[in-house]
């Protein structure tokens, strides 16, 4: 997904050229710094369950070609030595890992009650003292395989806890629909692509004020990419009711987020 630190100073940005814009448009501080959050939240979300996809891809019997996790600065260590389900691993980011300009530290916890392309299996994501970009972040998210025809996963987060690096903290949950439009009959992951159908992110500030992003225009994702390239996301609050464009396809890095008909392009 989105680079989080890019995004941060993004979003922050936009919300200066609203305020400059019209005194109709005055966002407080408050409010915008919980967009900031959902956005953000929203793509830890994401890069936690690639994460674990890509766990669940090193160590299948079936896989051929691709990069691998554990060519990166992660370690990955099973919890139990098994040839059974269900499997649980660590990632160990330790006290600072960088990979595309996003650092992470503390561990993540997977496991996996089947391989994650058969259908009813579950991936369980959950953080132990895990940090992105300096920001904490603490819940557990549950990757459920609903196939039918197209593969297609739930994503759903509970107990979600997001601590940003001013202190601030934000409660979220929210369920999201993926479904995979190509790649599917490879044994790679480079080629794959996840179309976020629908479903939304819903954020509480410590001080009970909610923000709730919602997929109005399908997100498109790459695998291969670092950014989201495509789709839309509705975004409303007390005093926000705007949409977040990513674009026509472009694996770039940016987008724009449109207000009261004013649009402000930015750059993740």
């Amino acid at each position: 997904m989105k680079k989080i630190n890019y995004l941060f100073s993004a979003l922050c940005i936009v919300s200066v050229t609203i305020v400059s814009c019209t005194k109709e448009n005055v966002i407080d501080a408050t409010d915008n710094s919980s967009v900031i959050a959902s956005a953000s939240i929203d793509l830890v979300n994401e890069l936690d369950v690639q994460t674990g996809t890509q766990v669940s891809y090193d160590n299948s019997t079936s896989r051929k070609t691709g990069k691998s996790l554990t060519a990166s600065c992660a370690v990955v260590t099973m919890q139990t030595q098994t040839t059974t389900f269900p499997k649980t691993y660590y990632v160990d980011f330790a006290n600072g890992c960088t990979t595309n300009g996003i650092t992470k530290k503390g561990k993540l916890k997977i496991t996996f009650s089947n391989y994650v392309t058969e259908t009813g299996s579950t991936m369980t994501v959950e953080r132990e003292n895990y940090y992105v970009n300096g920001n904490k972040v603490e819940g557990t998210i549950v990757y459920k395989n609903t196939t039918t025809t197209i593969p297609q996963w739930t994503r759903t987060v509970t107990n979600g806890k997001f601590t940003d690096t001013n202190g601030a903290v934000y409660t979220n949950s929210g369920t999201h629909t993926t479904k995979q439009t190509a790649g599917v009959s490879t044994f790679t992951l480079e080629d794959n692509v996840y179309e976020l159908s629908n479903g939304n992110h819903i954020v509480t500030n410590q001080n009970g004020s909610k923000i709730t992003l919602t997929i109005v225009e399908p997100l498109i994702k790459k695998f291969s990419c670092d950014y989201v390239s495509k789709g839309q996301l509705k975004v409303e609050g007390t005093l926000f009711n705007g949409v977040i464009d990513y674009g026509n396809g472009d694996c770039d890095n940016l987008g724009t987020y449109t207000q009261n008909g004013i649009a402000n392009p930015f750059t993740m």
